[in-house]
């Protein structure tokens, strides 16, 4: 019986899979600017900051958030340091509230995997 070492998994070498996992700073400079597209066009507006149609102080999904976490955690989407790419995925397949849910022929896996690197990058305040 051949016995596995912890340099390999399943045959394939560790640091082949940390090459593979670990995308390099320009596909995440190119994720980011695809995620402010998009996050501009699906996004922003309901969840951008500023003056909703209605006359509100903010667009229906920032304003219907501040209502939600009360100062707990911040109304606006690009200020949220906890949402992750399953989070948003989550929200964006199934909707929540008033918020209604996208198919993947509208908003696919991969644009909300950039939507999410976009965020994360606004959230650190960039």
């Amino acid at each position: 019986m051949k016995r596995v070492t912890r340099s390999t998994l399943l045959g394939v070498p560790i640091a082949a899979l940390a090459i593979v996992a670990v995308p390099s700073a320009a596909q995440d400079d190119e994720a980011v600017e695809r995620g402010r597209q998009k996050y501009e066009y699906m996004c922003v507006p309901c969840h951008g900051d500023g003056i909703g149609d209605d006359g509100r102080e903010m667009l229906p999904g920032t304003d219907a958030l501040r209502i939600k976490y009360r100062g707990a955690l911040p109304a606006l989407l690009t200020e949220r340091a906890d949402l992750t790419y399953e989070s948003i995925r989550l929200f964006v397949r199934q909707g929540v509230f008033s918020m209604p849910p996208f198919r993947p022929t509208e908003l696919t896996d991969d644009e909300i995997r950039d939507i999410a690197a976009y965020i994360e990058w606004t959230s650190r305040g960039r």
